[in-house]
C-alpha cells in the first residue's frame, strides 16, 4: 500500500482502461474538472490524507473533495473504485449538482448508472426551491429518486410553516414530477389533509392529475367544493373535468377540452347540475369555440352559448361579468381577408335571459340567418381613397316582422394633411333596399341619400414651464361638418339598430345611429378644443382637456320609433379632464353638460392612485340624469410588511342598494400564502347573494380552497398578489 504526505492534494484518477499502467498524480489547483468528458471524464480529488489500498481503488481523509464534470462530492472519507466506476463515503457527506443536492451520514453510488443510497438525507431541489430530510434515499438514476419516511416543503430553512409528510417519495426530475404516497400536509403544526396518494409539480407545469380543490360558501348555494382533475393529453390540447359539490343544489358535473392545432384551436366547456335540489329541475350550460385556419387569409369559426334557463349564472356564478349578462352568442362565421378587400359569411342568434323579477322584458334581439359582407378599399390616383361596405342579412324573430335588408355605402374621400392639420373631404352614397314579410305595411322599400361630410384641424404648440419643469403644450382646434338629406324611413322596421350614446367620439361619426336601419338627416357641424401638456424630456402626457359641442342648422326629422326628436339647435357640452398628471396620480373625468337648462346630464369622475405595487385606490362617481348615479371605490393598501387589505364599495343611490361590497386579507408568509374575501353581489332587481372565499396557497405545491382571485382581479382594478408585489425588485 502507497500512501501520501498528509497535505492538500489534487489527484486524477485515469479511467479503467489506464488504470493497468498505474495511477498518475497531477495537480489541478482549481479543482475545475474536465466538463467537455461529461461523465466518463476523470475525477479530480483532493484531501488531507490520500492512498492507495488497491490497483484500482484509492481512499482519502480528511476535508475530502471530488469533482466530477456536472456532480462534486464532500466527505470525511471517501473510496473510489476506478474499475467499478462507484464511490462510498462516510461522515458529513455532501453531494452537489446543479440541480439536486444533499447530504447525509453515509453514501454508496455506483458512477455509471448512477445507483445507490444515501442514509439520513437532507436534501434541497434548488430549481424547485423545494428541500426536506428522509429515512434513506435510494438513486434510481441520474434524475430519479426514491425517498423514504420524507418530509417536503419549499419553505426556507429553519422555516417548517407547512410541510409534506409522507411515507414514500419520488421525485422524477425527467418529467418535473413529485409523487407521495400515504401523504398527510401540516400547516402551522396542523395536519390539515390527507391523501393516500398525490403527485405535483416539481416546475409548475402542466401535468395530469387532481389539480387543488377549491371550496367556498355562496348564500344561494351553500357549501361549494371544486375538486379538478386535469388532463394533459398532449403539449398542444388539454382537458379537465371538474366535479363539483353545492350542498344546497346536489353536484355539478363539468368537463372542458382545449386544443391548439396548425389549423384548429379551441376551447369547449359543458356543464351538468341533475335535479337542482333547490330549482327543482336539471340544470346546464354549453360553451363551444372552436376556429379553423383554412389558409392564410381564410378562417372559419363558431361560438356556441346556452343554458338551460334564465337563473342559471345569477345562481351559480359569483362574478358580476357573468350574472349581468342578458344575450347568450351563437354564431358560426366564414371570413377571408385580402390586400383590397375582405368579406364575411355569418348566421348568428340569440339566447335572452330574462329576470323574472323585473317589470320590464329584455327585448329579443334580431337573428341573421344569414349575413353577407364585403368591403373594399383602395387607393386612386392624386391620394384619392375609394372605400365600400355592403352587406346582405335575412332577419328573424318570433314574433316582429321578418325580412331581408341589401344595403351599399360606397364612399370617396381626399386626406390632406402637412406638419400642423389636416384636411379631409369625403363624399358617399348610402343605397338600401327591403324586402319585408306579410306583418310590414309595405313589403319593397328602397332608401337612397348622399352623404357629404368635411373633416379638418390644425395643431398649434409652444414650450411652457410650470413649477420649475418643461413641458410642450398643444391647442387643437378640430371642425367637423355633415350634410346628409332626409329620407323617410318611418315604414322601415328596426332590425339591429339603436342610437349611439352622445359621446365624443360619436360626435365625430356622419350617423348617430349604429346599424343599417337608419340614416340620420344632417346639416351639422362639430367643435372641438383639445390642449395637452406633454413633458419636455420624456414625452410623457401629463394632463388632456378636452371640449366640444355639435350645432345642428336645420330640425331633426329621422328618429327611432317612439323616440321624440330633438328640440334644440346645439347639442350637449361635453368636457373631459384626463392624465397621468403626477408619478401616483391618474384622473379620468368627462361631464356633459345641458347648456339651455344649466344642468348636468351626465357625469363621470375617476381618479387612481398607486405609488407602488400593492398599494392602489381607486375613486370613481357615475352619474346619468334619471336613471344612474353611483359611487364606486376600490383598493388595496399592505397593511403590515405581509398582510395586504382589499376592498371594494359601489353603491346605487338611484336604487338605493348596494351593487357590489368586497373585502378581503391577505397574508403573505414567505413560502405561503392566505387570502380571505367576503363579497356581496346583487344578481337581480330586488336579489343579492352573499360569497366567501378562502384560499391557502402554498409555494411550489398549488392552492387550496376557494379561488377569490378572478373576483380580485375583476373588482379592484389594480390589485395584485403578495407574491408579485414581494418579487417585484
Amino acid at each position: 500500500m502507497s500512501k501520501l504526505p498528509a497535505f492538500a492534494f489534487v489527484v486524477l484518477l485515469l479511467p479503467v482502461g489506464s488504470a493497468a499502467a498505474g495511477l498518475a498524480l497531477k495537480k489541478d489547483v482549481e479543482l475545475r474538472g474536465s466538463a467537455a468528458a461529461g461523465k466518463d471524464g476523470p475525477m479530480f480529488l483532493t484531501a488531507d490524507r490520500i492512498e492507495s489500498t488497491a490497483p484500482n481503488v484509492v481512499e482519502a481523509s480528511g476535508n475530502v473533495e471530488a469533482r466530477q464534470a456536472g456532480q462534486n462530492f464532500f466527505a470525511n472519507w471517501l473510496r473510489y473504485d476506478t474499475e467499478l466506476n462507484s464511490v462510498e463515503a462516510r461522515g458529513q457527506v455532501r453531494m452537489e449538482k446543479a440541480d439536486f443536492t444533499v447530504q447525509g451520514d453515509s453514501l454508496r453510488l455506483n458512477l455509471t448508472d448512477y445507483s445507490g443510497e444515501l442514509l439520513k438525507p437532507v436534501y434541497r431541489l434548488p430549481v424547485q426551491k423545494g428541500r426536506g430530510e428522509a429515512e434513506r434515499i435510494d438513486f434510481i438514476d441520474k434524475e430519479r429518486y426514491h425517498l423514504k419516511q420524507a418530509l417536503y416543503t419549499t419553505c426556507p430553512v429553519d422555516n417548517d410553516d407547512w410541510f409534506l409528510k409522507v411515507d414514500k417519495l419520488d421525485i422524477d426530475q425527467t418529467r418535473n414530477v413529485g409523487t407521495a404516497r400515504n401523504a398527510t400536509l401540516r400547516f402551522l403544526g396542523v395536519p390539515i389533509l390527507y391523501t393516500p396518494w398525490m403527485d405535483f409539480s416539481l416546475n409548475n407545469e402542466r401535468k395530469t392529475g387532481i389539480l387543488s380543490p377549491t371550496f367556498g360558501t355562496t348564500e344561494r348555494s351553500g357549501l361549494d367544493v371544486l375538486v379538478p382533475y386535469y388532463l394533459n393529453l398532449a403539449p398542444n390540447y388539454d382537458a379537465t373535468l371538474y366535479p363539483r359539490l353545492l350542498s344546497k343544489r346536489g353536484v355539478q358535473l363539468g368537463a372542458e377540452f382545449r386544443y391548439l392545432l396548425p389549423q384548429f384551436s379551441g376551447a369547449n366547456r359543458l356543464e351538468y347540475l341533475p335535479n337542482d335540489n333547490e330549482a327543482g329541475r336539471s340544470r346546464w350550460s354549453v360553451n363551444l369555440k372552436n376556429s379553423y385556419r383554412i389558409s392564410g387569409d381564410t378562417q372559419a369559426g363558431m361560438d356556441f352559448n346556452r343554458v338551460s334557463d334564465n337563473d342559471y349564472f345569477r345562481d351559480l356564478s359569483n362574478l358580476i361579468s357573468v350574472t349581468s349578462l342578458t344575450h347568450l352568442n351563437r354564431e358560426a362565421w366564414l371570413a377571408t381577408r385580402r390586400d383590397n378587400w375582405n368579406g364575411e359569411l355569418r348566421v348568428q342568434s340569440f339566447q335572452t335571459l330574462q329576470d323574472s323579477t323585473s317589470i320590464t322584458p329584455i327585448a329579443e334581439p334580431y337573428a341573421r340567418l344569414p349575413q353577407a359582407r364585403l368591403g373594399m378599399t383602395r387607393t386612386l390616383a392624386n391620394l384619392l381613397e375609394f372605400r365600400l361596405d355592403a352587406e346582405a342579412t335575412h332577419f328573424a324573430h318570433p314574433t316582429l316582422t321578418e325580412g331581408t335588408r341589401v344595403l351599399a355605402y360606397p364612399t370617396l374621400r381626399l386626406p390632406l394633411t402637412n406638419a400642423f392639420g389636416f384636411l379631409t373631404p369625403q363624399i358617399g352614397w348610402h343605397s338600401t333596399y327591403y324586402a319585408l314579410d306579410d306583418r310590414a305595411p309595405k313589403q319593397r322599400i328602397t332608401r337612397n341619400l348622399p352623404i357629404f361630410s368635411l373633416d379638418s384641424g390644425v395643431t398649434f404648440d409652444r414650450p411652457l414651464q410650470v413649477f420649475g419643469r418643461d413641458y410642450n403644450q398643444t391647442l387643437e382646434p378640430r371642425a367637423y361638418y355633415v350634410f346628409a338629406p332626409r329620407r323617410d324611413q318611418n315604414d322601415i322596421p328596426v332590425f339591429d339598430t339603436a342610437q349611439l350614446d352622445f359621446s365624443y367620439a360619436q360626435m365625430f361619426t356622419e350617423n348617430q345611429f349604429v346599424g343599417g336601419d337608419r340614416v340620420n338627416d344632417a346639416n351639422q357641424l362639430t367643435i372641438a378644443l383639445t390642449s395637452r401638456f406633454t413633458e419636455a424630456d420624456s414625452g410623457l402626457e401629463r394632463l388632456q382637456v378636452t371640449l366640444g359641442q355639435r350645432y345642428y342648422f336645420s330640425a331633426q326629422e329621422v328618429t327611432l320609433p317612439g323616440v321624440a326628436p330633438r328640440s334644440s339647435n346645439a347639442t350637449d357640452l361635453l368636457a373631459a379632464v384626463s392624465g397621468q398628471i403626477t408619478r401616483d396620480w391618474r384622473i379620468d373625468t368627462a361631464w356633459q353638460f345641458d347648456t339651455q337648462n344649466g344642468t348636468t346630464v351626465r357625469q363621470n369622475l375617476g381618479a387612481s392612485y398607486r405609488p407602488g405595487p400593492g398599494r392602489t385606490l381607486n375613486f370613481g362617481y357615475r352619474f346619468i340624469d334619471q336613471s344612474t348615479e353611483q359611487v364606486d371605490v376600490s383598493g388595496q393598501w399592505p397593511l403590515s410588511s405581509r398582510w395586504y387589505g382589499m376592498f371594494r364599495y359601489n353603491y346605487s343611490f338611484q336604487d338605493n342598494k348596494l351593487v357590489e361590497g368586497l373585502a378581503g386579507l391577505e397574508y403573505n408568509g414567505g413560502c405561503w400564502t392566505m387570502r380571505g374575501v367576503f363579497q356581496r353581489l346583487a344578481t337581480k332587481e330586488n336579489q343579492s347573494t352573499d360569497a366567501f372565499f378562502i384560499q391557502l396557497e402554498l409555494a411550489g405545491m398549488g392552492r387550496i380552497g376557494a379561488n377569490p382571485l378572478d373576483v380580485l382581479k375583476q373588482s379592484v382594478p389594480g390589485y395584485r398578489t403578495s407574491n408579485d408585489i414581494l418579487e417585484t425588485p
